[in-house]
């Protein structure tokens, strides 16, 4: 198979609608990290994203009887626009299932190459099964985005750019985003086979680690759920083929957090003034963390800059994000005796360190609480140190930087904890962004529980994001968590999280 792909990749039809993309030095990010970091810019494609490729490659692949039926797809993005200008370049129909919750940008930008659009579903999954439904019905042809020999292909095409716009020999690793697998499959079966030496490294989000689960378990694994803010990976199941190539072929595969993808993007945008969306800065997070990892210097690391799709107001988010991504922001929660004067010292104790941002509310009699955040020069190193300042001068002291749930909300409704408050089960949720979310939730909760908490926070993403205080009684608490699983939101329970406890709890929480 590894000649047939190199065979299918030499013979792939892109050019009529992609571009060669450039190869680009990252002068600040390679000297940061002292080693010689080049961009991959398939950013710089006609729709912002290297999807082209595979998908006019499959569709330049039909006879002219199946392309006259036309094809079909689903997708929430940039699939969905390959398709469309691919199946336009054609001159045949094209129809295009994307999920209710798809931005509207997104949306538009298909509707503008002349895609037939069907909104269908909350997610990607209901997508993909109604798309393959009216692809049997109207005898169209289904256009996979990932697990597709043609489309492996056309992606493949991305490695011999590389390896001819810089020699092999003087590349150690190529990264690359994962989400079905299509674009790490394409270009590890190129690559590996004329340079076997180079290393092809995968990057997944923690929460959508599909390839990561597969390959470690040997066979193909589902994940029950994925998290939304690199949407351009959020793969629940990567392909069959995918997975076989990439058995075959990956060195290995990292994992990055959100806020190390949200740093990414802040240093792709230093060195290109572009704005990758999340899962196009997946590689430069990838290659930040195996450079501090290994300790290594002076190698050659390819970073596949897959997409620009990114929506204007999630930018707030990444920007807030960013910093402790890099470690250049710490979090910490504190609590302060309610005595004259101790207001005063804790302030003196920051000495000079820059305070981003600065919540302090009265508890009770005895003490009150700080929600702060300080900006850092040195890192791990100097965010435990200060820890450790704030510990020894007699002040309770949380680090919060890595609590997703102070980050996402706290920080933002640092109020004062509740006053006489039973039975109180704290949850987080991710909505999706349609009218009726909120209704339904609200409904699933019905009479039975009573909401004593909710902060939402709109993040610009697919799914919005609900931290919700509830009072559920011991004996009512089967029939709750009954109720939750039928109401097909991702929650995770956080009554048990630090911030919670700290800030939010009752007096006499259960």
């Amino acid at each position: 198979m590894q000649e047939s792909y190199v065979d299918r990749i030499l013979k792939a039809k892109v050019y009529d609608v992609a571009v060669e993309t450039p190869l680009d030095i990252a002068a600040r990010l390679s000297k940061r990290l002292n080693n010689h970091i080049l961009f991959k810019r398939e950013d710089l494609q006609p729709v912002f994203s290297f999807k082209i490729r595979g998908a006019y490659n499959k569709i330049a692949q039909l006879s002219a009887i199946s392309a006259q039926r036309g094809v079909v797809c689903a997708s929430a993005g940039n699939h969905a626009q390959g398709v469309a200008l691919a199946a336009r370049t054609r001159a045949i129909p094209a129809l295009i299932v994307m999920p209710q919750t798809t931005p509207d940008i997104k949306v538009q930008a298909v509707a503008d190459l002349g895609g037939e659009i069907v909104l269908h579903g909350d997610d990607y999954d209901q997508a993909f099964e109604h798309a393959l439904e009216l692809g049997r019905h109207r005898g169209l042809v289904f256009v996979h985005p990932f697990d597709d020999p043609d489309v492996i292909a056309g992606q493949g095409t991305i490695a011999m750019e590389i390896l001819r716009q810089r020699h092999g020999d003087a590349i150690d690793a190529i990264f690359v985003p994962i989400g079905g697998g299509g674009l790490i499959a394409g270009i590890a079966a190129y690559a590996k086979s004329l340079y076997p030496r180079i290393k092809i490294i995968g990057v997944e989000p923690e929460d959508a680690a599909g390839m990561h689960e597969s390959l470690r378990a040997g066979k193909r694994v589902t994940l029950d759920r994925v998290g939304m803010f690199a949407d351009g990976v959020a793969v629940r199941r990567v392909g069959e083929e995918t997975f076989r190539v990439a058995q075959q072929y990956v060195d290995e595969v990292i994992l990055v957090t959100t806020d190390q993808i949200c740093a990414a993007i802040a240093d792709i945008f230093q060195d290109t003034r572009s704005i990758a969306e999340p899962a196009g800065a997946l590689a430069v997070a990838g290659i930040k963390k195996y450079v501090a990892r290994e300790n290594c210097s002076q190698r050659t690391f390819v970073a596949l800059n897959c997409g620009a799709n990114m929506n204007f107001d999630r930018l707030r988010y990444v920007a807030e994000r960013a910093d402790i991504g890099a470690q250049r922001e710490a979090l910490f929660a504190v609590e302060m005796p309610e005595t004259t004067g101790s207001f005063l010292r804790f302030c003196e104790l920051l000495g000079q360190h820059s305070v981003t941002e600065f919540n302090y509310r009265y508890a009770d009699a005895r003490s009150a609480q700080v929600f702060v955040s300080l900006a850092l020069t040195r890192g791990r190193v100097q965010r435990d140190e200060l820890c450790a300042n704030i510990r020894a001068a007699g002040f309770a002291v949380n680090d919060m930087t890595d609590n997703e749930m102070a980050k996402l909300h706290v920080r933002y409704m640092v109020g004062g904890r509740a006053g006489e408050l039973r039975n109180e089960r704290l949850y987080r949720f991710e909505f999706p962004e349609r009218p009726g979310a909120l209704l339904k939730f609200l409904r699933a909760i019905g009479s039975n529980w009573n909401v004593s908490l909710f902060h939402y926070r709109n993040h610009g993403s697919d799914h919005g994001r609900v931290l919700a205080g509830i009072q559920v009684p011991p004996e009512t608490r089967s029939d709750f968590l009954l109720h939750l699983h039928e109401l097909h939101y991702p929650y995770t329970e956080e009554t048990d999280n630090p911030a919670y406890k700290i800030f939010l709890a009752g007096a006499s929480h259960d």
